[in-house]
């Protein structure tokens, strides 16, 4: 990969920002393919860096030298890739997921999870719970692969590298969460804890590897529970109902002494409790919108803010803020998200994304100030082939103001565009300024493409998400519309060529914009979109629920807290990395939908009101969705074939909600594009 000290690429950055030459439009599997860099992960000393890129649909893990020069690498061929992480200095654990009915063969397919350790000595991938009795689930005819159920966790013990995995032992003919430890240099693999209770559902281990809190969550009741190891047994600190979910535990304080845990209710709440067990007053420097913990320890070490299209980083110690600022002064108003770090902190892996340009990987070097580039992260997209994003605000009906980000087509003047509604999903999630592949391949086709930050997004402080409570098909619907007529009255946009599409959540507000809010579009794109919400309402308040739990992306499982939000358009929070607050409980979801009775889910389902639609309608569902159900979108489409409205349903064979495969990425703006150029032609 190209290395370029930060001062040259910089100055190359400029040089790519003047006008480019009229071209012919790119391929949409340019936009469509999977990013060229998926992870730049440090090593704990800071020698080495561990990269996942993609060929064709292929993943493959190269391990290399930060100064240059393969050391290993494994193919790791069409797996889907949720989580890389360093064990030790010779170690890459490696998450991976696949869509499975699992041991029973009945019943929807589930997401499961299983850890591998990629030994960089001897060029082995090897799975981690094999050793472990009964753990085991089918996937597929041939292969019993093990599975996690929580996010690994990296400690050194006596020297040696230990990963605590959180895996499944069946006692009685019951299921239970259970900690395990395997040695990587050794193999052997034991339990961490023996006293498994079958409501565990989250465990935090301290720097010497022992386990320190488990939360407990009965799902029948409803009531969540908190649990501090204090002399030699396991102590109740804390118990409430918690109708939205389990305790969040974040981690350890910053001084490790203490435990650091998400409280879940009407609001989420972050407490602290000593390792004795007893509660302790929190600081008054800990109001971030996350958390960021040590890898290597746990141990807090600062946090980050997002207010508005700002992401500001804090960190505790005073060295490392300084060294910080200093970093990524250079890069101007680009927004840079830390990636991952060293021990000692002195190297870290920042992505730099500006929207001229797209993001990219950098080495920065916080001691001397110095920056490496690495790899921008989609490299067949050419600067040429980026179209300019704008910051705008509206004021939405009831005079809320509604903030945004709209990408104009190049070489064409803003004046009277067709227009794509792009609506993110969550609903708490958000769009960020930066490159985004969706609106990008659809600017590219001559289409203005608004994504609004409607109310209940993420980002933009606590009264503004509690402002979608009970707004889901209300407001939240109204305020994207708003943005129409905003842009309509400036004269950007023609109202009459407008269409809506989004994915998930962004999926329903589509239906709903051909259901709920008539008379603004002239079609509408539903990607793994509910149409049903009292089938949403069932599935996540039955006692046969089952949380799904996924790295760096979203999740309705409030297992792990996570980090910045990543720009995208699931049904939960698109969040990545460590310590946020969890807006991703399956319960969490009834907050926006106001009510979880069926009369009042019914008038807002767009299943149930088909025969209002008048416009056009294309379906896109992967029939892997574990979040989302296939079956959402062929109700949909059953129900207005039985009215007799013009709707087409496209299945994406093997796909899954977060669209991890690159060929259905492609197939998906392929289909999309298709039927907008049909149905909102952009000339």
């Amino acid at each position: 990969m190209l290395k370029v000290i930060l001062a040259a690429s910089m100055a190359a950055v400029v040089g790519l920002a003047a006008p480019a030459v009229a071209a012919d439009k790119p391929d949409l599997a340019v936009y469509g393919a999977l990013p060229k860099i998926e992870e730049v992960v440090i090593s704990p000393d800071g020698s080495k860096l561990a990269v996942v890129t993609t060929d064709g649909g292929q993943r493959y893990l190269t391990v290399r030298k930060t100064e240059g020069g393969g050391i290993a690498g494994v193919a790791l061929k069409a797996t889907k890739l949720r989580h890389v992480m360093w064990a030790g200095e010779e170690h890459v654990v490696l998450v991976v997921s696949q869509a499975s009915q699992g041991m029973t063969l009945a019943g929807p397919p589930r997401e499961y999870f299983m850890a591998s350790d990629f030994n960089i000595a001897t060029n082995k991938l090897r799975p981690l719970l094999d050793g472990a009795k009964k753990v085991g689930t089918k996937i597929g005819v041939e292969e019993t692969f093990n599975i996690i159920v929580g996010p690994p966790q990296v400690r050194v013990v006596k020297g040696d590298p230990v990963v605590f995995l959180e895996g499944v032992r069946y006692l009685r003919g019951t299921a239970a969460d259970t900690l395990y430890a395997i040695n990587l240099r050794t193999g052997t693999l034991r339990l961490a804890e023996n006293t498994p209770r079958y409501s565990t559902d989250g465990w935090l281990v301290d720097i010497d590897g022992k386990p320190v809190a488990q939360s407990t969550y009965d799902i029948k009741s409803g009531r969540g529970a908190l649990l501090i190891k204090a002399g030699g047994g396991w102590k109740k600190v804390d118990e409430a109902d918690s109708p939205t979910g389990s305790y969040g535990i974040s981690g350890l304080g910053r001084d490790g002494k203490s435990v650091l845990v998400w409280r879940r209710g009407d609001d989420d709440v972050l407490r602290e409790y000593s390792r004795g067990g007893g509660r302790e007053a929190l600081p008054g420097d800990l109001d971030f919108d996350g958390l960021i913990h040590d890898p290597y320890s746990a141990r807090l070490l600062g946090g980050y803010t997002l207010d508005g299209d700002e992401l500001r980083y804090t960190f505790f110690n005073p060295a490392v803020q300084s060294a910080w600022y200093a970093a990524i002064k250079p890069f101007g108003d680009a927004r840079v998200s830390l990636k991952s770090w060293s021990r000692d902190w002195s190297r870290v892996i920042v992505q730099v994304d500006k929207p001229a340009e797209g993001p990219a990987y950098y080495l920065i070097d916080l001691r001397t100030g110095k920056g490496w580039f690495q790899s921008r992260v989609y490299e067949a997209v050419k600067p040429e082939a980026i179209s300019p994003v704008r910051s705008i605000k509206y004021k939405a009906a009831d005079g809320l103001e509604i903030s945004g980000y709209l990408t104009l087509p190049r070489e064409r003047q803003p004046t009277n565009l067709p227009l794509i509604v792009l609506a993110h999903g969550g609903p708490e999630g958000r769009d960020a300024p930066g490159f985004d592949w969706w609106s990008q391949a659809l600017a590219s086709r001559g289409y203005a493409v608004l994504q609004a930050n409607f109310r209940g997004s993420a980002g933009f402080g606590k009264d503004f998400v509690k402002a979608g409570y009970g707004e889901w098909g209300r407001k939240m619907q109204t305020d994207l519309s708003d943005g129409v007529r905003d842009l309509a009255k400036q004269g950007i946009i023609d109202p009459k060529r407008v269409c809506i599409m989004g994915a998930s959540y962004g999926g329903y507000a589509a239906l709903a914009g051909a259901t709920l809010d008539k008379g603004v579009y002239r079609c509408a794109v539903s990607v793994n979109g509910p149409s049903d919400l009292n089938l949403v309402r069932q599935e996540v308040v039955s006692p046969k629920s089952v949380c799904y739990w996924v790295f760096d992306w979203d999740t309705p499982c409030p297992k792990t807290g996570a980090g910045p939000v990543n720009p995208g358009r699931m049904l939960s929070s698109d969040l990545e990395d460590h310590g946020a607050r969890s807006s991703t409980s399956p319960r969490y979801w009834l907050r926006f939908m106001g009510s979880d009775k069926k009369a009042d889910l019914d008038a807002i389902s767009p299943v149930k009101l088909a025969d209002r639609v008048d416009v056009p309608v294309l379906l896109i569902h992967g029939t892997d969705d574990t979040i989302v159900r296939f079956e959402q979108s062929q109700a949909m489409a059953d129900a207005l074939k039985k009215a007799g409205k013009p709707v087409t349903l496209v299945p994406l064979e093997g796909e899954d909600h977060w669209f991890s495969r690159g060929a259905g990425r492609v197939k998906m703006l392929t289909e999309a594009v298709a039927f907008v150029e049909k149905n909102n032609p952009p000339d």
